[in-house]
């Protein structure tokens, strides 16, 4: 199945046809991308360098704009902190939470109820919700919540579930859709893996259910 991908997201590891390999954000919005969801950051002390200069960039090629935070298993007041610090969200930024199990084992995991605290200090700081990326980690974790009403809170964020497969038919019970689908990436899942404007296969490419004025409306 060839998918129709609408959102890509990249970080430092990501470049481009361009001079000193930056991506060509304008070949991205001709090829029929929609946004653009940048890592800003990684636990309590990680800042990515290409976040800001692509900011600009994204925006100037008319495209969403976006940012993440990686997860890690240190204090959530730091992170969520970080997270602000590198992302310098206006009103029209997506800031997701990538809750994920990561590799990097001195720091470990963020658990459940950190994603919970993460979520509701950064929301109160941002004055809107945040959105979750994750796929396995979320599924296997939320049962893990004791109180009903984290179980609710969690489940009515906007889901952009990853799961690199022909069908996104894993989430989680508590979730009846997906915001955004993540169906390939690292080469993994449905064609197409790669795309122009970005240098290389294996790109996070992402489908959005609907049309371009339904994503921006929901984007931030």
């Amino acid at each position: 199945m060839t998918m129709t991908p609408r959102v890509i997201d990249i970080s430092h590891h990501n470049v481009g046809p361009l001079p000193g390999g930056q991506i060509d954000f304008s070949a991205l919005a001709s090829a029929g991308i929609w946004g653009v969801i940048c890592k800003a950051s990684e636990g309590a002390g990680y800042g990515d360098p290409t976040y800001r200069r692509r900011r600009e960039q994204i925006k100037q090629a008319g495209l969403l704009h976006g940012a993440y935070h990686f997860n890690t298993g240190e204090a959530v007041m730091a992170q969520v902190d970080r997270f602000f610090k590198e992302a310098q969200p206006d009103d029209t930024t997506c800031m997701v939470l990538d809750y994920e199990k990561q590799n990097v084992v001195s720091k470990g995991d963020m658990s459940i109820n950190q994603l919970v605290a993460f979520l509701r200090i950064g929301e109160q700081r941002l004055g809107r919700k945040l959105k979750i990326y994750s796929g396995n980690r979320l599924r296997e974790t939320i049962g893990l919540l004791k109180d009903p009403a984290d179980v609710a809170y969690v489940a009515s964020h906007q889901l952009w579930y990853c799961q690199y497969h022909h069908v996104a038919d894993k989430l989680p019970k508590q979730f009846a859709k997906y915001w955004l689908w993540q169906y390939t990436g690292d080469g993994l899942g449905d064609p197409p893996h790669s795309i122009k404007g970005v240098s290389g296969a294996g790109v996070d490419l992402n489908v959005f259910d609907g049309t371009r004025d339904q994503l921006a409306a929901s984007w931030a």
